[in-house]
């Protein structure tokens, strides 16, 4: 049975609104007054039973971005529907790049809001079945695992094997949601410590006065709300690996503690008369500069030196794009086992170049989300643009100005996610060109400057509409004689019609 719709909104008209529709759509509606109450019910004794959010952006105190960015930290994985007033480009890439599911702009109409609880529900029910699938699988990870086919990441993969034959600390720096856990997960399976224990902390997601117990543990009563001994994340690691993520966050108090700890091999659990020792391989990991942390006062300068011994860098997923035909055929896979009878045969060409081509600020994470509700969602038996919607919002929104083209790119014949990692034909739509869209990002992957971007698109809008000008100008949404004006700015000749440059 279907669990509870979690409420999340400040406004109590818009709340008794919403669990009206909720209600009547035969769902348990719980409600919050605000983003604190919120992660209070996703996060206590009832969190089990709640399987969709709608929450709204616009709060006092903690806004509906403060609360996916709380979610993703403490690792509370519930489809989010978000809701807001103001339904422009912006706030959607926002939304969706702090992991909502879905977005519904006010008033949502009923059956808006039915269909797309509807569509959350059924991924809800899909993660957990792969979750399971997971569990019952308990393999190892090691390099081999690690889809990958450009240069960035392969320099990745030796480093991390040349780590994996040692024990020295090990620092994993790079954005949120380029696979950090991963290449840690990857670093133990491939050394003597596999099997072994593999503890994972978000520094971030602790509360500042219960770090320290929770890394080095505590005693019975020594102190309010400690009812029982707790032995800590260290011991728990004992022969394994300790994960520490996002260590950039750790208050500055507790980095004295883990200096020691991690100079001396014992922990000093909170309360307790000895200390314990513990043999650990240390991996960290963070998304900040922690060398301009340490400029700032921010972070121990003897603890950034301990913990960088053997630094490596995963670039983000903008930087090794060879790599998403290989993922997104990966985290199709990884759906399949949950209903065999529509299992996917694969994913049009024109659906895997825009997601080529899109830049994906949330990296591997966000990748990862899009194709799984893609494919749970999808009602035929291959993935096209139309099962990305948000995605091709963003793109179409920014740099694309083919989608005439991309929707002839769909009736080509469709990759085969079956066919093995070296197929040419799921690397071939990573250099696709014909799909009509203009490159944000330069080669050093800063943004291209308006002029170049400007006279790119007049290029694409003349040889795209045959020279006619006055179609050129309407569908640039500019006049005839600014066109006229611009074209002899950039030197391209107007009575040829097309994007010649003028000989100089």
């Amino acid at each position: 049975m279907a669990g509870s719709i979690l409420i999340v909104d400040d406004d109590p008209v818009q709340r008794r609104l919403l669990e009206a529709a909720v209600t009547r759509a035969g769902h348990c509606a719980v409600v919050a007054d605000g983003g604190e109450a919120g992660l209070d019910a996703m996060d206590g004794p009832g969190a089990r039973d709640v399987s969709v959010v709608i929450l709204d952006l616009a709060m006092p105190g903690l806004d509906g971005i403060g609360v996916l960015k709380a979610m993703r930290a403490r690792d509370i994985r519930i489809p989010v529907i978000v809701q807001t007033a103001q339904g422009g480009i912006e706030t959607v890439v926002s939304a969706m790049r702090h992991g909502a599911f879905d977005f519904v702009v006010k008033p949502a109409s009923p059956d808006r809001l039915q269909a797309a609880i509807g569509n959350a529900l059924k991924v809800e029910v899909a993660e957990g079945e792969v979750k399971r699938s997971a569990r019952r699988g308990g393999t190892t990870l090691t390099f081999k695992d690690l889809s990958t086919r450009s240069p960035a990441m392969e320099r990745v993969v030796r480093l991390g094997q040349k780590a994996a034959a040692s024990n020295i600390p090990i620092l994993i720096e790079g954005e949120s949601g380029v696979g950090k856990e991963m290449v840690a997960r990857a670093i133990q399976g491939s050394g003597d410590r596999r099997g072994k224990p593999f503890v994972t902390v978000n520094c971030g997601a602790i509360p500042d006065n219960l770090v320290e117990s929770i890394l080095f543990g505590h005693e019975k009563g020594s102190f309010t709300g400690a009812t029982e001994k707790h032995t800590g994340k260290f011991v728990e690691a004992h022969t394994g690996t300790l994960f520490l993520d996002e260590i950039g966050d750790l208050p500055l108090d507790v980095q004295v503690k883990l200096l020691r700890a991690v100079q001396s091999g014992e922990v000093d659990p909170v309360g307790g008369r000895a200390t314990m020792r513990v043999d650990i391989r240390l991996i960290s990991a963070t998304h900040r500069d922690l060398l301009q942390q340490v400029k700032e006062g921010r972070f121990r300068e003897d603890l950034f030196y301990r913990l960088n011994v053997y630094p490596i860098f995963v670039p983000p997923l903008r930087e090794r794009k060879q790599d998403i035909p290989h993922l997104v055929r990966q985290f199709m896979e990884h759906v399949a086992p949950v209903d065999p009878r529509r299992r996917l045969r694969g994913i049009s060409e024109g659906a895997l170049a825009m997601l080529t081509a899109y830049d994906w600020p949330g990296n591997i994470r966000q990748l990862e989300n899009a194709v799984f509700r893609a494919s749970v969602l999808c009602e035929g038996d291959v993935l096209t643009v139309e099962e990305f919607p948000q995605i091709r919002a963003q793109v179409e929104g920014t740099v694309d100005l083919g989608a005439a083209a991309a929707q002839k790119q769909e009736l080509a014949q469709p990759v085969d996610i079956a066919a093995p990692s070296s197929s040419p034909e799921i690397v071939a739509p990573a250099v696709t060109t014909g799909f009509g869209l203009l490159k944000a990002l330069d080669d050093r992957g800063d943004v291209r400057s308006l002029a170049s971007v400007e006279l790119e698109m007049i290029r694409l809008a003349i040889d795209r509409y045959n020279g006619q000008m006055s179609e050129v100008a309407r569908r640039l949404g500019i006049g005839r004689s600014t066109l006229y004006r611009k074209l002899k700015e950039y030197g391209i000749d107007p009575e040829t019609g097309r994007a010649e440059r003028l000989a100089s």
